[in-house]
């Protein structure tokens, strides 16, 4: 296996980068990031969930875990995104990034907020570039997916419109970053990578996906609109944010 190429996408941000190198982790604070996708024998959140989750409601003033758990899906799922997604259009490859080898402290920014020690290895299984972007981000977000449904009772349709919405979150800004420097093929690889995702489940059915220009819209909310002064993102669902108060509440 080949070292993956990620120098050339931390070059667009922050959430395309990851640290790498020797070291120790867990003398730093990090803990495996499989963890977090663990539940307790009786279905709750693990400790590593439970303290992002806690953690995010805290700094949004929250009194909502499903919310709050909602968002921190959504915010790992970009970066998950984003780290297979740079190196995938940018040189052709994606990098193994195993659960049991990826270390996260989400008191940290990223990019130091994941770290692989040692040296990354791209993937080389049959399925092409497509299906091996796939595969790098479901070995992730299935199982956060099942952790956050089951533990905050966030609806699963919702969290795979969050997924979606992750998804093109990163395809916006990797896009634009190489239609800026002139690297068109990589930018149009980019839109084709992530079209080739939502293409089939589970995020198929998770909303429409437009070009010249580019844009998205889901077909469920996030829920940021509950969040003390939060509103609408540019992609919801809604065109209004209902009352909290109202008994309704968005599509999941």
């Amino acid at each position: 296996m080949d070292e993956a190429p990620l120098p050339d996408a931390a070059r667009v941000g922050p959430f395309f980068a990851l640290r790498t190198g020797s070291g120790d982790p867990s003398a730093e604070g990090y803990a495996r990031i499989g963890e977090a996708y663990r539940l307790t024998g009786t279905g709750a959140a693990g400790p590593v969930l439970r303290a992002r989750v806690e953690a995010v409601a805290a700094s949004l003033r929250t009194d909502e875990p499903r919310v709050a758990a909602s968002l921190v899906f959504q915010g790992l799922a970009a970066r998950v995104w984003s780290l297979a997604l740079g190196p995938a259009a940018l040189s052709g490859a994606v990098p193994h990034l195993r659960p049991d080898r990826l270390w996260w402290n989400p008191g940290r920014v990223a990019p130091d907020d994941l770290w692989w020690p040692g040296v990354l290895s791209v993937m080389g299984e049959p399925g092409g570039l497509a299906g091996q972007l796939g595969t790098a981000a479901s070995v992730h977000l299935m199982p956060l997916h099942r952790a956050v449904e089951r533990a905050y009772r966030v609806s699963g349709r919702l969290l795979w419109g969050n997924e979606a919405s992750a998804l093109i979150g990163s395809v916006r800004v990797l896009h634009d970053w190489c239609r800026a420097r002139g690297l068109t093929e990589a930018a149009d690889r980019a839109v084709e990578l992530a079209r080739a995702q939502l293409d089939h489940p589970p995020l198929r059915d998770a909303g429409t996906l437009s070009t010249a220009p580019l844009g998205y819209r889901r077909r469920t909310c996030c829920l940021y609109y509950r969040v003390p002064g939060g509103g609408l993102c540019g992609d919801c669902v809604l065109h209004e944010a209902p009352g909290r108060g109202s008994g309704g509440g968005p599509p999941g």
